[in-house]
């Protein structure tokens, strides 16, 4: 499985950025997916994602109201709608894949298996 994400970018305070991931080899459904973000100093933490054979999203409380993870009905392709962006949320964006990940565990970028190469978003104050 191969993951290349995209849609990165600098953007102002209150603006909105797209990103999207998409997987070569498997379709989403065989796994769970996520996306994480990754600061400079900091450790990797989740943002959004759906867990395997539920289509159910899960968000991290920082960025609910605010982010809309969705995927196309092929399901190659997850996106990330984020809006009214922070300045705390400049990252490294990735997108992940994993399987077999229990529900207490489907926030931690340990059980993950595949990541893609990450994605720069920047917001300006």
């Amino acid at each position: 499985v191969q993951l290349q994400a995209s849609g990165g970018g600098l953007v102002r305070a209150g603006g909105s950025l797209r990103l999207s991931c998409a997987a070569s080899g498997r379709a989403f459904s065989s796994y769970s997916m996520a996306w994480f973000r990754q600061a400079p100093g900091k450790e990797r933490e989740f943002v959004a994602g759906f867990r395997r054979g539920n289509s159910n999203p899960y968000y991290a409380d920082f960025v609910k109201g605010r982010f809309t993870i969705s995927r196309d009905n092929a399901g190659s392709t997850v996106y990330l709608q984020m809006n009214s962006l922070k300045p705390e949320d400049t990252a490294l964006y990735y997108c992940a894949l994993g399987s077999r990940i229990i529900l207490s565990e489907f926030r931690s970028p340990a059980r993950y298996d595949y990541w893609g190469q990450g994605t720069q978003v920047t917001v300006s104050s």
